[in-house]
């Protein structure tokens, strides 16, 4: 059972007024302690975050880690090395740290991650709240052509996208975002539907508000708990169909270090130098798999049923 303890009231301040929080504020505080709180309830979905930060972390300081020459340039007398005290993971068949390869990779794979997610989350919440709160025949063409979207498997969906637009990363990045939005234009859609029809809006109508200030004051603040939620859960999607495009040669291309790129460079020198699979694959499992954990935590720690 989980207690709410109430603040003492401020020490004033010499030349200060003393300020006390509004009842709004100290219902965004203790919402905000009680998601924490469920949130690190649940273990695995703080094993998540932790791995997460540990791979964002090393994204970020992949210069003080390595030194991105040796992730470019060849060196064939060293080519395809057993992992060793040198190179932890080995070398690859032109003789690169795989080890520095994955590091400065990370940046690559999580830069495709959150800016497809980012391009979707804006995109669908755009389209999502149109639907949603204007509906009429907007809402009818938009949602077929969504329903659409949503009838082909995301990989080939993006598989089309990309070829149509060509090589490199930031058609990619549009391919997959495309491919993404349709998920998050429904979840938007269904959540301000049921914010619609609350009271509050009811009465900021009644007051005479207007639908840019209803829709940005009280209909997208209540919808971004399922957004984080999708887009927690869909990350994970975004780093395994971005690594499948980039294995078939669709995604970034050399010499820039990316998994799926790593994994397609690996296939000839499976048998006998296996490291060379395993570490990417390790990485694209690994991260998709603290994107899931961290997704489940952050999905229950926001679902209203899990309050006591």
């Amino acid at each position: 059972m989980m207690h709410w303890r109430k603040k003492e009231p401020a020490i004033p301040v010499e030349g200060k007024p003393n300020r006390i929080p509004s009842e709004d504020e100290e219902f965004i505080e203790q919402e905000k302690f009680e998601f924490w709180h469920r949130f690190c309830e649940n273990k695995t979905a703080v094993l998540g975050m932790v791995i997460l930060l540990i791979i964002v972390g090393t994204a970020i300081f992949a210069p003080l880690i390595s030194n991105y020459d040796i992730v470019i340039t060849q060196n064939l007398d060293i080519r395809t090395l057993a992992p060793n005290s040198e190179h932890w993971f080995g070398t690859d068949g032109y003789g690169r740290d795989i080890f520095a390869r994955i590091i400065w990779g990370a940046r690559t794979s999580l830069l495709i991650a959150f800016a497809t997610i980012f391009i979707a989350c804006v995109v669908g919440m755009f389209l999502g709240v149109l639907c949603g709160y204007f509906g009429g025949m907007i809402d009818t063409v938009v949602m077929r052509i969504v329903d659409v979207f949503m009838c082909l498997p995301p990989l080939l969906f993006s598989l089309s996208i990309v070829s149509a637009l060509g090589n490199g990363m930031w058609n990619l990045i549009m391919a997959v975002g495309i491919t993404m939005m349709p998920y998050f234009t429904r979840v938007v859609r269904a959540t301000v539907m049921s914010v619609a029809t609350m009271d509050y809006i009811e009465a900021a109508k009644s007051n005479g508000a207007t639908n840019l200030h209803i829709i940005f004051r009280h209909i997208i603040p209540n919808c971004m708990g399922p957004i984080i939620v999708e887009a927690t859960i869909s990350l994970s999607s975004v780093i395994m169909i971005a690594a499948g495009l980039s294995f078939i040669g669709l995604g970034v291309q050399p010499p820039t270090p990316e998994w799926g790129s790593m994994l397609s460079d690996a296939r000839e020198y499976m048998r006998k130098a296996p490291w060379m699979v395993m570490a990417p694959g390790f990485a694209i499992m690994l991260t998709s798999l603290s994107f899931n954990l961290m997704g489940d935590g952050v999905r229950d720690a926001l679902d209203p049923r899990q309050k006591k």
